[in-house]
């Protein structure tokens, strides 16, 4: 097995909204608001190689939607999805899987590309991986939370014929392939996938939005996206809990600094214990 770093556009995201109840004074020293109060965050998606199989968790937000859309996010850096993949010799076609940790158009706009007229699944060959719970939560939204389900990033993938669900567990984890375990959250959104990869003797979890950056390991430190703060309060004590124990490496979607870290324990809970980028494994 191989794993890579997949780098797409930066964005910027209101940082009140990204710490909820947490005081600016405090997340400004470590992410620092713009003038529009947003702070800096990556969109990094993983990219992992076993045998004849290439799976992408995650696409970042794609290039579809109108100038008035992007203006809101203020898209820049000079990573693409399409470059990462190439600097790292592949190619769309060359993608066999797409797991979609949830359906946030952050996280799932690369899907689908637009061509002409025409909405397509940006990766042809491809199984897009969802979960019915979460897909029924996304196409049938809430008033709150619909801004965030495009239906231009979804229906295109259901209408291909190239969407599969995974079975959803609310204990332990789902099998996706040899090596590689799919957990789940259901306080950020419901159902959301977290995959997990035995990788060279250790345990690497993809993040997503249950700890979107480092600044999130503090347990309080919840996002006021989050559908279920109290789910999410009592998810992240539990995951960082079973983390701390077993030596895992968290991989961070959003932090525009850290790929990944190590935990450790201290007089104020869990925290970072080093900070390193995927390839130092």
């Amino acid at each position: 097995m191989r794993v890579y770093t997949i780098d797409t556009e930066r964005f910027r995201l209101d940082g009140g909204a990204m710490y909820g109840v947490v005081p600016k004074v405090i997340w400004n020293k470590t992410d620092p608001a713009d003038e529009y109060n947003r702070i800096e965050m990556a969109m990094r998606c993983l990219l992992v190689e076993e045998g004849e199989r290439l799976i992408l968790i995650d696409n970042g937000i794609g290039h579809k939607q109108d100038e008035k859309f992007f203006s809101h996010y203020f898209l820049h850096g000079p990573d693409t999805l399409e470059g990462s993949l190439r600097r790292h010799g592949f190619c769309e076609a060359d993608v066999t899987d797409v797991i979609l940790t949830h359906l946030h158009f952050d996280h799932c706009g690369g899907s689908v590309i637009r061509q002409g007229s025409q909405l397509l699944p940006a990766f042809p060959r491809a199984r897009y991986w969802s979960n019915e719970r979460h897909w029924q939560w996304a196409t049938h939204p809430n008033d709150r939370e619909k801004a965030s389900f495009l239906k231009e990033n979804l229906l295109p993938l259901q209408e291909s014929g190239q969407l599969s669900m995974l079975p959803v567990s609310t204990a332990g984890t789902t099998s996706f392939l040899p090596g590689m375990d799919i957990r789940f959250a259901f306080g950020h959104t419901d159902a959301m996938m977290l995959p997990q990869v035995s990788y060279k003797g250790r345990t690497l979890v993809f993040a997503a939005d249950l700890i979107p950056m480092a600044g999130h390991l503090p347990v309080p430190y919840v996002m006021a996206y989050d559908m279920f703060p109290l789910t999410t309060l009592q998810e992240k004590r539990d995951f960082l809990e079973e983390a701390l124990a077993q030596d895992w490496i968290l991989f961070f979607e959003h932090d525009a600094r850290h790929e990944c870290c190590t935990l450790q324990r201290t007089e104020k809970g869990i925290r970072a214990k080093e900070f390193f980028p995927l390839s130092a494994l």
